[in-house]
């Protein structure tokens, strides 16, 4: 996402106050979360359908976060249409305490396939696009919380 560390990039005031600071933190990654799912579907599931190619949602919902590591590739599709449920990603999120740096990542093998184009078929970034807005995200959270918090 940037060089600019999450700290860096909230102002003063946050810091100040810890459980501001916290919640800066857990609503922008929950946005950046909604973000990169609103722009996979997008770029990927609102898109005309390719022959031989049947949707089901198993890319966007082999989305994981973790505070441990980085997500591995290593699930194949299973074939059949796969519910999206950020349950367990929000709940990565919650549990995380200020100072954690939360992975996420798409698990489905052939992710990088897609986000990156191969075969001929054009890329679909939705990753990288969104995470160029994250500075934004940072900040649109950050006057929320202060206002939230009547420190604005």
């Amino acid at each position: 996402m940037a060089n600019q560390t999450f700290a860096a990039q909230i102002e003063g005031w946050t810091r100040r106050v810890k459980e501001a600071e916290e919640a800066v933190f857990k609503e922008a990654a929950q946005e950046l979360v909604k973000q990169l799912n609103d722009q996979i579907t997008e770029m990927v599931y609102d898109t005309p359908e390719t022959p031989n190619y049947r949707r089901t949602g198993f890319l966007r919902a082999s989305l994981v976060a973790s505070t441990e590591a980085m997500p591995r590739l290593i699930r194949d599709n299973p074939g059949a249409p796969v519910n999206t449920d950020m349950g367990s990603v929000i709940l990565v999120i919650a549990g995380a305490e200020l100072g954690d740096t939360i992975y996420l990542g798409y698990t489905a093998k052939y992710g990088l396939f897609v986000h990156s184009g191969s075969n001929g078929r054009a890329p679909r970034p939705w990753v990288d696009l969104v995470a160029q807005r994250w500075p934004q995200i940072v900040a649109a959270k950050a006057a929320e919380v202060g206002k939230r918090f009547g420190l604005l």
